[in-house]
This record gives structure tokens, C-alpha cells and sequence, in this order.
């Protein structure tokens, strides 16, 4: 992974679980820690960033000056006004890339606090990020320029995987499907590590064969890979595999599947208007 250009500078807006997991990515793909600063209003926060990352860190603005090519708005969405109004004038006069990756808030909600003129993109990471297997959604709008979108994602790159998205209410989808998405992998497992419980065999090993289970199908679902194809990779025609799967047809696996990404869709829409009332 080749570090992308961050220019005059990156800051970040909150240094919790997902600005952590961009900071990390990004020094991981050989970024100057120097080009990297932060603004955390919790001080033990604000001190392990320094300490874990060697990066400016500061509990107000003043370590962003006017080196900024970057903001990436990692606050949460019901923090974000607040978080963002000692920077209003800063914003408007140097109009650096505003990335955002707060869930439920929308560019037009984001200018309102920026300023219409400053370029916003929304993204979606995972909590997989965390680890530099993320997925990310990402959103820009049309009138953001090309080389603005191509520096979102290649920053968003250094966690994983991006897919672009053109229409802003598909990042409830991205959120229902990627966002989302670990915790029903997680689920299943669970649901597995019980079933062979049930079957007899120690919580122990039940847990510990589904979770290497769980950990050795996502390293074999690499990018491009088919997913049918290693389906029937492991699927014997008659045997236990195909036993297995024919009883999750029977039970419409995929009505219970999408009943659920609707479910989150729905929440999200929910949020998206709250967020959205509350600003």
C-alpha cells in the first residue's frame, strides 16, 4: 500500500475507535507522522493518541493552524454541531476536504455546519478498519472534484476495501450491508457454536471451532473472489454440507437475511432524520 499524498495535512476530529483506526492505516501505508494531527477533547484520549501514535494531538483547535488539506469528522453525529463550530471560519477560509464517517448525517446537514462552499463526502468504514480489513462506502457528491473523491479514497484504502456509491441514500444500504455486517457474521457464529452444543460437544470447542470457522471463510473470501464458487468448493453433492444448506433454503435463509438489512435500512433512515431535526 502506497501512502497517499496528504498534502499540507490531515486532521482529525475525534480520536475514538474509527479516527484511531485511520490514524493507524494511514501510518501503517508509511505516512509522515507529522502531516497527521488531531483534535480530542477527551484528555486521556488525547494522550494515547500521542503516545500509540507519535502525532500532534491537541484538546482544542489550536493544532490545526492552516496546514490542512483534510478534515476527517470522527466525532459523534449528536457531537458534530458543537465539534465543529470553533472551526467554522477555518473551514470557510481554507476549504479543505471535509471527510465524514459520523453515521446518519448527510452532506447538506455537514455544509450547513462547514459551509456550502467547502467539499464534504460521507464515508462508512467497518469495524474491520480497525484491523486494515475494512470496507468502506463512500459518497461524494457530483460537484466535488475528481481529484478531491480520489484523495477520500485513497486515504479510506489504507483501511481496506472502498466501493463508491452515486446516490447518498445508499449509504443506508452500505451501513445495513458492510457497516452492519460483522455483527451477523458474529451472530451466525454464535447460533453455529450453539447448535454443536446442542449436539454435544463442550462450549469450548464449539466456540473455538466456529470462531476459526468464522475467521478462515473471511480469509478465503478475498477481494474477487466468487462467493458461489467457494460455496460449492466445500459442498459435496448428497453429503453434509449440501444437507446443511438445503435445510437453510427451506427455511428461506434469504427472506430472513433481507428481512433484517431492511430492518437496518429502516433504522438508519431513522437516524438520518433525527440527526437531521436535531441540527
Amino acid at each position: 500500500m502506497t501512502a497517499p499524498d496528504l498534502g499540507r495535512g490531515i486532521v482529525f476530529l475525534g480520536g475514538g475507535n474509527m479516527g484511531r483506526a485511520l490514524i493507524a492505516a494511514l501510518l501503517r501505508a508509511g505516512a509522515n507522522p507529522s502531516l497527521i494531527r488531531a483534535i480530542e477533547s477527551h484528555p486521556p484520549t488525547a494522550q494515547a493518541l500521542v503516545a500509540d501514535y507519535g502525532i500532534e494531538t491537541a484538546t482544542d483547535t489550536s493544532v490545526v493552524g492552516s496546514r490542512i488539506d483534510t478534515l476527517v469528522l470522527a466525532v459523534k453525529p449528536q457531537d458534530m454541531a458543537r465539534a465543529l463550530q470553533p472551526l467554522h471560519a477555518l473551514l470557510q477560509r481554507e476549504r479543505p476536504l471535509v471527510i465524514s464517517v459520523a453515521a446518519g448525517l448527510s452532506v447538506q446537514q455537514l455544509q450547513h455546519w462547514c459551509g456550502t462552499d467547502v467539499p464534504v463526502v460521507r464515508a462508512m468504514p467497518n469495524r474491520p478498519a480497525l484491523e486494515g480489513v475494512g470496507a468502506t462506502g463512500l459518497f461524494a457528491p457530483a460537484w466535488v472534484a475528481t481529484t478531491l473523491r480520489e484523495r477520500a479514497a485513497s486515504i479510506l484504502a489504507t483501511a481496506g476495501i472502498v466501493v463508491s456509491v452515486d446516490d447518498e441514500s445508499l449509504m443506508d444500504v452500505v451501513t445495513a450491508v458492510s457497516g452492519s455486517g460483522p455483527a451477523y457474521f458474529f451472530r451466525f457464529a454464535e447460533a453455529l457454536a450453539a447448535a454443536g452444543i446442542a449436539a454435544g460437544l463442550s462450549p469450548a470447542a464449539a466456540t473455538e471451532l466456529a470462531r476459526a470457522t468464522l475467521h478462515g471463510a473471511g480469509r478465503m473470501a478475498e477481494p474477487g473472489a466468487d462467493l458461489a464458487a467457494l460455496r460449492e468448493s466445500v459442498t459435496s453433492k448428497g453429503g453434509t454440507t449440501a444437507a446443511a444448506l438445503a435445510s437453510f433454503s427451506d427455511q428461506d435463509l434469504e427472506r430472513v437475511v433481507a428481512a433484517a438489512v431492511t430492518a437496518a435500512v429502516r433504522r438508519g433512515r431513522e437516524l438520518s432524520s433525527q440527526a437531521a431535526a436535531g441540527g
